[in-house]
């Protein structure tokens, strides 16, 4: 039985509704009318329903699809404009004790070298990653009681906020780990993290069971209401998602949007953040293995009606997907992105022989962060490293707020040309500076509010006199 406000997974994740959806949807597919009305309801930018959501998606008509396109970078420029946010995954341990099929740090994998970094390597990477120019990471880790208790991974979010070195500072640390209970959900909040992430995988719980036959993240109800916990421990700021190719794309895009949907309805707040891998080749892994392989097409028609059908939330997209992918999806919803990645542990220090393979999987886009930087410049996008909103306590119903009644404007724009100012202070290359700082100039006087313009020029002003973390 669905109910969107049940805290019980089989409920707020329904299959019957998602077959539902998914039938509807498909005797819908040709109805132009119908996608007329979605989209019109769409440009309130007030979101749509999962069911809305899915008749767009199993809509192929040429011209139906490009107004979609062009009313996803109409949203997605309304609330985030042209602003990239970078961040970084820092991969702590490979350990791992459960068997999902998909991923290389599965327990039965003999072939992948086992790391875990002690809080000495782990200041070593923050330094490396410090001298690209980050400031905000993503901690990553395989679950293992042993390897990996709450307790290493909260010893290193402290040591991660400790590293002072040079004019680097990580700002914001998000987590992505295995679901825990509400109590060390609540000691994660009280160590300072940003966004506690974890994805579904997928949401079909017979083809979940199987993809996870052994270990704790095989029980599909723990691992479905995690963020339901993770709210209930005061983290406000969750980010869902699913490995896209595990089951059908129609299934897990649904269901992706119904859970969007029951945060929402029980807690106020929908996730913060939906991410869309794909997956991807791997130590031991074989995309030819799977069969529900997602076509590059698809792919970029569901980003954009993720877009359009949440409007507020951020998306993000990794290094798994080529250059020539990510300049696509920027364009469609795509609001923030890593570059410079490792998916190695300790691969930001020393580069790893192919024997000595500890990555969670294969990195499409190898460009240095400074590459990207400038790449998104060129592209008339602003690469920005700010982690004002969480370090203000504008997270949860708090930073929706102001997102949705525009004020966000007047914080994460000029934000965003401070941090970047700062970038091309401490990191940049000559050429990316010079093709910043004319970003910089053109995009000052977009800034709303006069007086937040002012105090703009100010501040930047200040940076370059050798001052640092200045935020609206």
């Amino acid at each position: 039985m669905y109910n969107v406000k049940s805290k019980i997974a089989e409920e707020f994740i329904s299959d019957s509704e998602i077959r539902s959806t998914i039938e509807y949807a498909a005797e819908h597919r040709n109805d132009r009318e119908l996608v007329k009305k979605i989209l019109e309801k769409a440009r309130a930018c007030k979101g749509l329903t999962h069911r809305e959501a899915a008749v767009l998606l199993e809509c192929t008509d040429t011209e139906l699809v490009e107004e979609m396109y062009a009313l996803a970078r109409e949203i997605k420029h309304r609330f985030y404009g042209n602003r990239i946010v970078m961040f970084a995954p820092l991969y702590l341990s490979n350990y791992c004790i459960n068997g999902c099929v998909y991923c290389p740090y599965h327990a039965k994998n003999k072939s992948i070298r086992r790391k875990k970094l002690t809080q000495d390597e782990i200041r070593n990477e923050v330094m490396a990653l410090q001298d690209m120019g980050h400031k905000r990471l993503a901690l990553e880790a395989g679950e293992h009681p042993l390897h990996n208790p709450i307790e290493y991974i909260l010893e290193s979010i402290k040591t991660i906020y400790s590293i002072k070195h040079k004019n680097g500072a990580i700002r914001r640390v998000n987590v992505n780990i295995a679901a825990t209970t509400v109590e060390n959900y609540r000691r994660l909040h009280d160590a300072g993290i940003g966004t506690y992430i974890l994805f579904q995988e997928t949401y079909n719980k017979e083809n979940y069971q199987m993809l996870h036959p052994t270990g704790p993240k095989s029980d599909y109800a723990y691992h479905t209401e995690a963020m339901d916990r993770a709210m209930q421990g005061g983290i406000d700021d969750v980010g869902i998602g699913v490995l896209f190719g595990l089951e059908t794309y129609r299934y897990d895009f649904t269901g992706l949007l119904m859970h969007a949907e029951h945060l929402e309805a029980t807690y106020g707040v929908g996730p913060h953040t939906i991410s869309v891998p794909r997956l991807c080749m791997a130590d031991d892994i074989d995309t030819a293995d799977f069969k529900n392989a997602v076509p590059d097409d698809v792919f970029y028609r569901i980003v954009a009606i993720i877009r359009i059908a949440v409007p507020y939330t951020g998306m993000i997209i990794s290094t798994r997907e080529s250059q020539k992918s990510r300049a696509k999806l920027l364009e469609l919803g795509v609001s923030q992105m890593s570059g410079g990645s490792r998916t190695s542990v300790g691969g930001y220090m020393h580069d790893e022989a192919p024997e000595e393979n500890s990555a969670q999987f294969d990195v499409a886009d190898h460009r240095t962060l400074d590459e990207i930087v400038e790449w998104l410049l060129d592209l008339d996008h602003i690469p920005s490293f700010c982690t004002a909103c969480y370090r203000e306590g504008r997270t949860g119903d708090r930073f929706m707020t102001l997102l949705k009644n525009g004020q966000i404007a007047n914080c994460c724009l000029p934000n965003a040309l401070l941090t970047l100012k700062e970038y091309m202070r401490d990191y940049a290359s000559p050429e990316v500076k010079r093709k910043g700082e004319a970003m910089i100039e053109k995009l000052l006087t977009d800034i709303p509010n006069e007086k937040a313009r002012s105090t703009a020029r100010k501040y930047l002003a200040a940076i370059n006199e050798g001052k640092s973390d200045f935020r609206f």
